[in-house]
C-alpha cells in the first residue's frame, strides 16, 4: 500500500507500507494438493462434457455391464465370450493405457489368432507383449496347461483302441503343442484295450532317438500284445522322414519276433495327424 508524510521540514516523502501477510498452514496446502491430484487422476473430477469428459470413465469399467468379459459370461453363457474376451479374464486388470480386453487382443495378434501358436509360446514370449508381465503370462500358461490335461486325460485299462482316430484323440493333446520331439509308445492287450501308455524318449526339435530294446522291455512289462507308437513333429510337417520309416520297420520287426504286432505309429502336430497304417506303411 503507497502512503506520503510529511518529515520535519514540511517535506512530503512517499512511504511504503503493506497489509500483514495472511497465514497459510502449508500441510494442510499440500495435503489438498495431493487430494486433488488423486481426483485427476481417477477422472472424478474431469468435466462432464467436451473431450476431457469422455475420458472421466475409461477401460472396461465404462462399459455397458453385459459388454464386460465377466458380466456377459455370467448374462450370457461363456459360449458367447470371444478368445479375447476369455484371456481378458485371465489378465483381470490392463495396464494404462490399455485395458484387459486390448492386451488380450495384442497378444493374440502376436499368434495371428491361433490358439495352437498360442500354447506353444513360453513366459519369455508371452511377457514380450507390452503389459503382460510374469505374473499374467503364468496365469495364461496354467489355463492352457489345464485345458490340455482336461482334453488328454490318462486312459485307464477300460479304454478301447479300434482305429487312428481313437488314438489321435488320445495322443494329440498331449504333443501337439511341444516345442521339441518326443516318442509315446501305447501298450494294448490283445482285444486293444489299454495296458498302458509311457513316453519312451524325447529329443531336440528335429528329432529324438527311440531304442526296439527299451520298448521291447516295457511291453514285456505290461502284457502288451499290440502296439501304437507315435512322435510329435514340432515344425507341424506331418510327413514322415526316412528316419521315422526306418524306426518304424525296426520296431515292427522286433515286435514280430516276440509275438506281437505294431498296429500304427502316429505323427501328430498341431495341424494333425499321419498315420502309417491308414497308408498302407505297415
Amino acid at each position: 500500500m503507497l502512503t506520503s508524510r510529511l518529515v520535519g521540514n514540511g517535506t512530503k516523502v512517499m512511504d511504503f507500507r503493506c497489509f500483514k501477510k495472511p497465514v497459510v498452514d502449508e500441510k494442510y496446502l499440500q495435503d489438498f494438493l495431493k487430494f486433488a491430484k488423486t481426483l485427476r487422476m481417477e477422472g472424478k473430477c474431469e468435466p462432464e462434457s467436451g473431450l476431457a469428459g469422455k475420458k472421466a470413465v475409461s477401460g472396461i469399467r465404462g462399459w455397458a455391464e453385459d459388454d464386460r468379459p465377466r458380466e456377459k459370461m455370467i448374462l450370457k453363457g461363456i459360449g458367447a465370450l470371444s478368445n479375447a474376451e476369455l484371456i481378458a479374464i485371465l489378465l483381470r486388470t490392463g495396464q494404462r493405457p490399455d485395458s484387459a480386453l486390448d492386451l488380450a487382443q495384442n497378444l493374440l495378434k502376436t499368434v495371428n489368432h491361433d490358439l495352437h501358436l498360442l500354447g506353444r509360446l513360453s513366459i519369455g514370449d508371452l511377457t514380450k507383449v507390452r503389459g503382460l508381465g510374469k505374473t499374467k503370462a503364468v496365469s495364461i500358461m496354467a489355463a492352457l496347461e489345464l485345458g490340455r490335461r482336461k482334453q488328454s486325460t490318462q486312459p485307464t485299462s477300460k479304454t478301447v483302441v479300434q482305429g487312428s482316430a481313437e488314438a489321435a484323440s488320445l495322443l494329440q493333446p498331449k504333443l501337439a503343442d511341444l516345442r521339441y520331439e518326443v516318442f509315446v509308445v501305447m501298450f494294448l492287450s490283445q482285444s486293444n484295450h489299454i495296458n498302458h501308455l509311457e513316453q519312451v524318449s524325447s529329443g531336440g526339435v528335429i528329432g529324438t532317438i527311440a531304442d526296439p530294446k527299451v520298448i521291447m522291455k516295457k511291453a514285456l512289462e505290461h502284457e502288451a500284445v499290440k502296439l501304437i507308437l507315435c512322435h510329435n513333429h514340432p515344425s507341424g510337417n506331418l510327413n514322415p522322414s526316412p528316419e521315422d520309416i526306418e524306426m518304424t520297420r525296426k520296431l515292427s520287426e522286433a515286435a514280430h519276433l516276440l509275438d506281437m504286432r505294431v498296429l500304427d505309429h502316429l505323427i501328430v502336430a498341431s495341424t494333425g495327424y499321419y498315420s502309417f497304417a491308414d497308408h498302407g506303411r505297415l
